[in-house]
């Protein structure tokens, strides 16, 4: 029970299920804009989606920015800004996974927020200095990891912290977001392992997290369950669209949740994509069994839910029994998605550890995790997950 007064919000419009991109002309038409600039990577664009975009909207005049790194920047958004000012654009159509959907939120703010970026860090209370004056914008997913085409937050790397940065507003929310299933069928494995992980770990962190939120809570259970039994068959099954449906519902489902927060396992990703250069959602899963195991201390009632959720039958045994069986789930599910359970696999060295340790430290998703972590506690955790 709750003593306190909750305020909760809950995101943007969303066209969603196969096909949806072909509403794209129309969100376009409703948003009342006509030039919008088209914000992707160049992978995406070797993909040939930069080309379905332009042409689900025929009538559109987009201008094309694809100078977006897997791990955004603050340079990526500096020029992305010029690009839109040069163009003379009214509007911002993001494609891709989370790097090119949040350095287009923060483009879209750059553009009407003159401020350095780094008075909009969320640690400074930077919220506090973004408006509602955004020009509109559309977001289109073509992973199924971050959510970020319902999320109210962008994570860019800044010169000014020195770290992965979480600038965040609910201005940020796009105007729109566009989910098809479609655009992920030509995913390769790899990627649809580890961005699959990052929806699994957002769902779990946020439904462990502290905090009073049941409408996040119900989501985060039921967009883990997905993850769980869809995942494997999507890295394997790469044209199964309804493995890939699921993957993107539950993908969205945990950016919903964590509006609730996170957890250090997100602390512990964020630099070993800043300094390590790894793929975050991969790296997000094979933290998040050693990560739960520090937790149970503190959520093994919330962690019977879980398995409640997704499918283990622990009828009769005890919470300790039911957190257990959670994590032993969490580390097969990394075999039958081809990851491997050790950073040690992905080159991270055992000299690395006092580095990445501070910098997980001044990462603020630890601040709700479950249990409290201290600098020791972190520097155990990347020791036993190397």
């Amino acid at each position: 029970m709750n003593d306190s007064v909750s305020i909760f919000a809950f995101p943007t419009r969303i066209v969603f299920g196969r096909g949806a991109l072909n509403r794209l002309g129309d969100e376009i038409n409703r948003l009342g804009v006509r030039r919008p600039l088209l914000v992707t990577d160049p992978g995406v664009v070797q993909a040939g989606l930069a080309e379905r975009v332009a042409a689900a909207a025929p009538n559109i005049a987009f201008s094309l920015f694809d100078n977006v790194n897997n791990n955004p920047t603050e340079a990526n958004v500096l020029a992305g800004i010029e690009r839109y000012r040069g163009e003379r654009c009214d509007s911002v159509v993001a494609l891709g996974g989370g790097s090119p959907l949040d350095a287009a939120k923060v483009i879209r703010l750059g553009v009407t927020h003159p401020l350095p970026l780094a008075q909009y860090d969320d640690q400074a209370n930077g919220s506090d200095r973004i408006t509602a004056n955004l020009p509109p914008m559309v977001a289109i997913a073509t992973t199924s990891g971050t959510g970020s085409e319902v999320g109210r937050s962008a994570v860019i790397l800044l010169k000014a912290t020195d770290r992965k940065t979480v600038i965040f507003s609910p201005h940020l929310i796009p105007s729109v977001a566009l989910d098809d299933p479609e655009l992920t069928l030509g995913l390769p494995p790899e990627i649809t392992a580890g961005t699959g992980l990052d929806a699994l770990t957002h769902n779990v962190e946020a439904y462990l997290a502290k905090g009073y939120h049941p409408l996040c809570d119900a989501i985060a259970l039921y967009g883990t369950r997905l993850a769980v039994e869809n995942l494997p068959i999507a890295v394997h099954e790469g044209g199964n669209l309804t493995a890939r449906t699921n993957m993107m519902m539950a993908s969205l489902m945990g950016a919903v949740a964590f509006q609730k927060g996170l957890g250090v396992t997100h602390s512990l990703a964020h630099p070993l994509s800043s300094i390590g250069g790894l793929h975050h959602g991969t790296t997000n899963g094979i933290l998040l069994p050693h990560v739960l195991e520090f937790n149970r201390p503190a959520c093994e009632e919330r962690l019977r839910d879980i398995a409640h959720a997704i499918g283990l039958d622990k009828t009769g045994t005890s919470a300790g029994e039911a957190a257990t069986a959670v994590i032993g789930r969490m580390r097969q599910l990394l075999r039958e998605a081809g990851v491997p359970d050790r950073l040690s696999a992905l080159g991270i060295t055992r000299d690395m550890i006092p580095a990445l340790t501070k910098k997980a430290m001044e990462d603020a998703c630890h601040l709700l995790n479950p249990r409290p972590c201290t600098e020791s506690d972190m520097e155990s955790l990347y020791e036993r997950a190397l």
